[in-house]
């Protein structure tokens, strides 16, 4: 088994604990040393393990180690992963055993990518580096998706669809068949989006429109 710990002592960081325990329980793969965080002193614990250090700790950590990034700001994942240079540090892709793959093979991936449980994957998907997708998500046929984009559960992104880089998809959010969406989007729980997105904008709504604030 591998060592492995989790960037993140909130509640995602608890639910990927209990992904890789899934992971566990079919093959013995991980073992969790326990977390990072920069906000909660160490030695802090819950029921999965307790906060060994900060990023620094993490950067002066001194044997082979996975991490597995427990953070759902696409800015601030960025900036972290960004920030981490041990050269011992890697970023296996943690995908909960029931997430379901139409055909594997079509499917390509990066490196420290979350599927947690449900997850609906069709074929022809291409799939970029640090996204977190959480809890049944649905990704159509020949969906293609950048890095460091955050989908909250049930979250579902039709065929064809073009996604790039720092994107927020809210709960239950909708994204329809054949559209692009760019970078820094933030999508709104529920809400549809029929029409190609603006960087940088904030869409809510079924039809989605620009919000303001």
């Amino acid at each position: 088994m591998k060592d492995i710990a989790i960037y993140g002592f909130g509640g995602f960081g608890r639910e990927i604990a209990c992904v890789i325990s899934a992971i566990n329980e079919i093959k013995p793969t991980w073992n969790l040393i326990g977390y990072f965080d920069d906000g909660c002193e160490p030695g802090s614990a819950n029921r999965y393990g307790k906060v060994l250090g900060n990023i620094d700790t993490l950067n002066h950590y001194e044997q082979e180690l996975s991490v597995v990034m427990a953070i759902a700001s696409p800015v601030v994942l960025q900036k972290l992963t960004e920030a981490i240079h041990n050269p011992r540090i890697e970023y296996p892709n943690i995908i909960a055993p029931n997430v379901f793959f139409f055909d594997p093979e079509s499917v390509t991936m990066g490196k420290g990518n979350v599927i947690t449980f449900g997850g609906r994957i069709s074929c022809g998907v291409k799939i970029g580096n640090f996204n977190l997708m959480n809890g049944c998500i649905s990704l159509g046929h020949d969906v293609n998706i950048g890095s460091y984009n955050m989908l909250q559960p049930e979250t579902r992104i039709s065929g064809e669809t073009t996604i790039g880089n720092s994107n927020f998809f809210g709960v239950r959010s909708l994204v329809l068949q054949g559209l692009c969406i760019g970078n820094d989007v933030r999508i709104g729980t529920g809400s549809v989006i029929m029409r190609k997105t603006k960087n940088g904008m904030t869409y809510f709504g079924n039809p989605a429109k620009i919000i303001k604030y």
